[in-house]
């Protein structure tokens, strides 16, 4: 029994770890956890249309629950690997009681200290086995805390240059009237690089899908609210004569495809078309 309960602690520690990996290294999928706690949050925040500082809380919120949920699993995995092994496998200081600190929260204490590294002494590993095992649980507590940073290092700029690509069709929306529609070498420039833009903020879905529950907030630096004038800007550019122009809408309305395949598949479940897709994506974040 003693060993039942240290493999179902092991194996709560890789359950999480395989989360962990899933979330932030692997390419093209991401952990069960963050989708379950981040899509969560999301509902509740925009149920009933509440405001937009209530739906700009789900992705901050939803990071911190998901780190803090994998913190405390690898803490009590660990202290299941721990107790049934005391206080035989370990050594106390002489202030301490061995009979008197071998319980579950001697255990979970112990699991604490070790995976954040501060190794205060007062318990300590004596058995070769535990010897071995819990500097593997600090080398994870470590490897967690830098999760945590690369995590944030990599939402933080995809939101960055998602509002970012949001700004620039605001903009091209607002120059319209004095600059009129691309038919020109210029123009058709502006339409590529925004499908390039496009392109990448279709990866940065891909990559880091949590991303998607961050609120932009309302006008000019939200995606859905502009993605409806760059659709109707290659659909008009695709009318004119000159053969760069088209080309340049033909590049920029399969930018808007792929976009809205991955919003679709990831995100929305519509199945619809991509008008519907982005009229999708546009409610869920509030705008009309």
């Amino acid at each position: 029994m003693d060993w039942l309960v240290t493999l179902i602690g092991a194996a709560v520690v890789l359950i999480i770890l395989r989360d962990v990996f899933h979330t932030l290294w692997h390419p093209t999928r991401h952990g069960g956890l963050s989708r379950v706690v981040m899509s969560l949050l999301w509902r509740l925040s925009t149920r009933g249309r509440k405001s937009s500082r209530t739906a700009g809380l789900a992705g901050p919120v939803g990071m911190v629950t998901v780190v803090a949920t994998w913190a405390c699993a690898v803490a009590v995995g660990w202290a299941l690997v721990y107790w049934p092994h005391m206080p035989e496998a370990f050594s106390f200081s002489g202030t301490l009681v061995p009979s008197e600190h071998s319980g579950p929260v001697d255990a979970l204490y112990l699991s604490l200290v070790t995976v954040a590294t501060l190794g205060l002494g007062d318990i300590a590993p004596s058995a070769d086995w535990v010897r071995i095992v819990a500097p593997l649980e600090a080398l994870v507590g470590f490897a967690l805390l830098t999760a945590t940073v690369s995590w944030i290092l990599g939402i933080y700029p995809a939101l960055a240059r998602r509002r970012a690509l949001a700004l620039r069709i605001s903009q091209l929306r607002r120059a319209e009237p004095a600059a009129g529609q691309p038919d020109s070498d210029a123009g058709a420039a502006v339409l590529a690089q925004l499908a390039a833009d496009i392109a990448r903020t279709c990866v940065d879905f891909l990559q880091y899908p949590e991303s998607y529950y961050f609120h932009d907030g309302p006008g000019d630096i939200s995606l859905a609210f502009t993605l409806a004038y760059a659709a109707d800007l290659a659909e008009r550019t695709g009318r004119r004569k000159r053969p760069d122009a088209r080309n340049a809408a033909a590049v920029l309305t399969t930018a808007l495809d792929d976009l809205a395949v991955v919003l679709d598949q990831r995100f929305l479940h519509t199945g619809g078309t991509r008008q519907q897709v982005l009229a999708a994506y546009a409610r869920d974040h509030g705008s009309p």
